[in-house]
């Protein structure tokens, strides 16, 4: 079970909510049923965090879906409350500016109202967007001077797919067979594959033994691999076939040009073990100096700093969900200089993925999942060097 901490914080935010809006429901059986919803909800999602731990599966599984869509539903409904408060502090300023435009009574009433209805929608429509295959989303990235031999090299990437409480065999299964679809080059799987142990677990993450590319699936460790034993998942998936690329590289020849594909630690790597401290310059070590592209999967995009510095061209990363749901998205640039999407660090390319799977609550929205399809294409024209966006970041990354 989550500690007492948390615990407390629980129960406070879930009594503010009640507080806000079950008083102002206008009905009786309305407030006593809200009521309800959150005692249910205040008791069952703890489990989404520690029910897996249980010693009968199918009893933790069951419980972990309760206590992770149980998550999913109350974030809706505390932000929803916070919006609702905001809206009627507004409306009592307007109340008192243009008395008799409106009526304060009804908006609190129908605002009251709108929010449990609201947060079910949302959850049911982030449910849906969660549970079902993640899109394909192909992506062309323009680097000078890329020598023909390389013209639509693709690279097929996969990330936070969290294999865990709710992400299981048939939706990997499912991932396998789009990315064998689309026949590309290599595949890059950038971190956080999982939530849980190799004894719990192996059985689920086995379908991506049979990823299919011309080069191999290379894998970097992300932050979720280090709470679940980081060095037995990499024995694990080095047994079924996957490149592990710790602060490593390897030479990837088509023709005669030749790619870089480079692998660094979690950003927070050195944390858990100092001997696996993220290293883009350590990566790099050795490799050819004429190599037409240099290409590194790095978990976070806070690594960009670094890896630019190092000399990559091109940075994968994931880590960031999108934000995965409303209003998540907003917070990440707090942490990461980029949230999604194909964006430049100097001289270098990072894309970052909002993910193939989901991590706890099963709800995607305004975040979608993705399988993407990176094509290197030549630049018609030079690319400019553009200033990061988030300097602050960067000097931070630099100085990891």
């Amino acid at each position: 079970m989550p500690p007492m901490p948390f615990r407390l914080v629980a129960l406070l935010v879930h009594f503010y909510v009640g507080w806000r809006i079950a008083p102002a429901l206008g009905s009786l059986a309305a407030s006593v049923a809200f009521v309800m919803l959150l005692v249910v909800s205040f008791f069952t999602l703890p489990f989404g965090l520690g029910a897996r731990r249980g010693r009968r599966r199918r009893f933790a599984s069951g419980l972990a879906w309760i206590g992770l869509v149980a998550m999913g539903l109350f974030s809706s409904l505390f932000v929803l409350s916070l919006v609702r408060d905001l809206a009627l502090a507004l409306a009592r300023v307007a109340a008192f500016e243009w008395p008799g435009s409106f009526s304060f009574d009804s908006f609190a009433l129908a605002s009251a109202r709108a929010v449990p209805l609201a947060a079910a929608a949302i959850s049911l429509w982030g449910f849906a967007n969660a549970r079902r295959t993640a899109r394909l989303l192909l992506v062309d990235v323009a680097l000078a001077d890329l020598p023909p031999a390389l013209e639509g090299f693709t690279i097929a990437q996969i990330s936070d797919l969290h294999v865990g409480p709710t992400i299981r065999r048939p939706y990997v299964e499912k991932v396998v067979a789009v990315v064998n679809a689309l026949g590309a080059d290599l595949v890059a799987i950038t971190g956080d594959l999982i939530d849980g142990s190799v004894h719990d677990l192996a059985e689920h993450v086995a379908p991506l033994a049979g990823l299919r590319s011309r080069e191999g699936t290379f894998f970097v460790t992300g932050n979720h691999e280090y709470y679940s034993g980081a060095a037995a998942w990499v024995h694990e998936l080095r047994r079924i076939g996957i490149t592990v690329l710790m602060n490593q590289h390897v030479v990837v020849h088509r023709h005669a040009a030749q790619v870089v594909v480079a692998g660094i630690t979690d950003f927070s790597a050195g944390h858990f073990s100092a001997a696996e401290a993220s290293d883009p310059k350590a990566a790099l070590a050795g490799s050819p100096s004429d190599a037409a592209v240099r290409i590194v999967l790095a978990h976070q995009p806070r690594s960009a700093a670094a890896a630019e510095k190092a000399g990559f061209d091109l940075q994968l990363s994931g880590h960031t969900h999108g934000g995965q749901f409303w209003p998540w998205n907003h917070f990440v640039r707090l942490q990461q200089p980029f949230t999604a999407g194909l964006h430049r660090w100097l001289r270098m390319w990072v894309y970052t993925s909002r993910g193939t799977g989901y991590w706890g609550p099963p709800m995607r929205f305004g975040a979608p999942s993705e399988i993407t399809l990176l094509r290197l294409v030549a630049a018609r024209s030079p690319e400019p060097v553009r200033s990061p966006r988030a300097p602050r970041m960067a000097e931070a990354a630099a100085g990891r």
